[in-house]
């Protein structure tokens, strides 16, 4: 039976639209039914693929609705939390190592899904849905959670979140080339100033002329473009409860890495600073950053919950810069303001969606 308690969880886990946000587990929409046939478009397996320029971004940004001041609060807790998994990730990475690192991210945040999975009578379907499960987690969780944390180990957590913001760029490039749609002019430009902002963080940072940063930013780079991966295949796959979505893939991630630990690195014990840091990446950044994802994606759409990807950065760079000293340069300014242009270009973001709904009287 549901308590008190428990009542916002449950309606944060309720049926709702779905999401292509680049950091969290990307649940798919029913195209056909939210999106309104089109002129000379061709019906896909799943959805409506228009013929014109824009049609794969209408399938992956779809028009997002206003946030009130309670969502935006709800909006900036979010990225706070999905900001500091990089300071944690930058901090916890060195000392247990990647793989483990990931394993202990993954399984605390399944556990958690699993406990509310079970308060809430949310079921699994495992064995309908393994299959998909298994392709969701090692796109959108092992190997993206992966790279990221191999990628710490030499680089600031401030650039490691810019460079999660190209995210929903590589959605819109795989789409289109997944698709064979032309991209229209503002989004090709909107590539260009991505791979521009990009260029200037990691070209001009004193952190590359470390030994292997070059191949720590490629591999976070990576890193985004399996988000972009998994983004266009929850919009094309066959249809999924949101919550199970993120609750099967999160196991599917966290079995999929167990083959690999016996050949992991042995790496020192982490003493009681790292531990808390593990655990609250785990449970709190993953895990429940989660649930608070899917209330705002109920309230607000997923597109208007997609601006998250904006604020990311943000906290990321100021997690790092008050927590680890991380030298905030021009370059990380100037060029973090120039991919978030470019992915907003692409995502075809309009600030107006923060704006705060007004009343309707009726008469």
């Amino acid at each position: 039976m549901e308590t008190a308690a428990f009542r916002p969880v449950a309606r944060a886990l309720s049926p709702i639209p779905q999401s292509s946000n680049p950091h969290a587990p990307h649940h798919h929409c029913k195209c056909s039914t939210q999106i309104p046939p089109i002129k000379s478009a061709r019906r896909n397996k799943n959805c409506w693929l228009p013929h014109n320029d824009s049609g794969i971004l209408t399938i992956l940004f779809a028009q997002g609705r206003p946030v009130n001041a309670v969502n935006f609060a709800m909006l900036l807790m979010l990225a706070a939390l999905w900001g500091a998994s990089f300071l944690f990730t930058r901090v916890s990475a060195p000392v247990v190592g990647p793989l483990a690192l990931i394993e202990y991210r993954m399984g605390l945040a399944a556990l958690v899904l699993a406990v509310i999975a079970l308060l809430m009578r949310k079921p699994l379907q495992a064995k309908t849905h393994w299959r998909h499960y298994l392709i969701l987690g090692f796109f959108n969780a092992a190997l993206p959670f992966l790279l990221f944390a191999y990628a710490a180990q030499t680089l600031p957590a401030s650039m490691s979140s810019i460079l999660n913001a190209t995210s929903p760029i590589w959605s819109a490039l795989i789409g289109a080339l997944w698709l064979r749609h032309t991209l229209p002019a503002r989004t090709l430009l909107g590539l260009v100033l991505g791979i521009s902002g990009v260029t200037l963080v990691v070209g001009f940072d004193a952190a590359m002329l470390q030994v292997g940063a070059g191949i720590a930013a490629a591999a976070a780079l990576l890193g985004a473009f399996c988000y972009g991966i998994s983004t266009v295949y929850t919009k094309l796959a066959k249809p999924v409860n949101s919550f199970a979505n993120a609750h099967g893939s999160m196991w599917a991630a966290t079995l999929l890495v167990v083959p690999a630990l016996p050949y992991a690195p042995t790496w020192v014990a982490p003493n009681a600073t790292v531990t808390l840091m593990i655990a609250t990446l785990g449970v709190v950044c993953t895990g429940l950053a989660l649930i608070l994802y899917f209330r705002l994606v109920e309230n607000v759409g997923a597109t208007s919950a997609l601006t998250v990807t904006f604020l990311v950065p943000v906290f990321g760079i100021l997690w790092g810069a008050v927590f680890l000293h991380e030298v905030i340069g021009w370059n990380t300014v100037v060029g973090s303001c120039i991919v978030i242009v470019g992915t907003a270009l692409v995502t075809g973001f309009n600030p107006r969606v923060l704006l705060p709904q007004r009343s309707v009287s009726r008469t």
